[in-house]
């Protein structure tokens, strides 16, 4: 099985996840050229592929606008998806970004399942919740998000990236 994996990355935590994938996906045996920078993949990449796999970055609830292109060019492929998001723990709000994400998708794709995890963000995210709480002191909300930025440091966990590789295996059948 030919897979391709495209990716778009903002800050390093999805591309860190579709590398694990695809080490574990050469280990079961399918043919994965690499980790493609969603932008840079061609038409005939994406034809020569029985999978694609399509890791993403959240941006606002939903994947980036160059993943939407992608993903919206797709045409009679079996897809899996799989992101990281910034805010992260219920798998209520991980479902609500792949069912955004998955509208992109034509009805000719053959939707086969989506995994997420939390993900670290940049140091100017926090530096902008602090002059929130500045702004509002003792706004419980602007310290959650704080509270929330903080736990994200740790993430993508070797236990996140796991539990996404063990989904797209389920959902390829390797």
């Amino acid at each position: 099985m030919r897979c391709l994996i495209a990716v778009s990355s903002a800050g390093g935590n999805t591309r860190m996840v579709a590398e694990h994938l695809e080490r574990e996906l050469r280990s079961a045996g399918c043919e994965v050229p690499g980790v493609a920078d969603v932008a840079a993949v061609s038409e005939d990449e994406t034809r020569a592929a029985d999978v694609v796999l399509a890791g993403f970055w959240t941006d606002k609830g939903d994947c980036a606008p160059e993943m939407a292109t992608f993903l919206e060019r797709l045409s009679g492929k079996r897809v899996f998806l799989f992101g990281t998001a910034g805010f992260g723990g219920s798998p209520e709000y991980f479902e609500r970004i792949l069912g955004n994400v998955r509208k992109h998708l034509s009805d000719s794709v053959e939707y086969l399942g989506g995994a997420m995890c939390q993900g670290k963000m940049g140091a100017g995210v926090r530096k902008r919740y602090e002059a929130m709480l500045a702004e509002n002191p003792g706004d419980a909300r602007i310290q959650a998000m704080i509270d929330n930025f903080d736990a994200a440091l740790a993430h993508p966990t070797e236990e996140d990236v796991a539990r996404i590789t063990a989904a797209a295996q389920r959902a390829l059948g390797v």
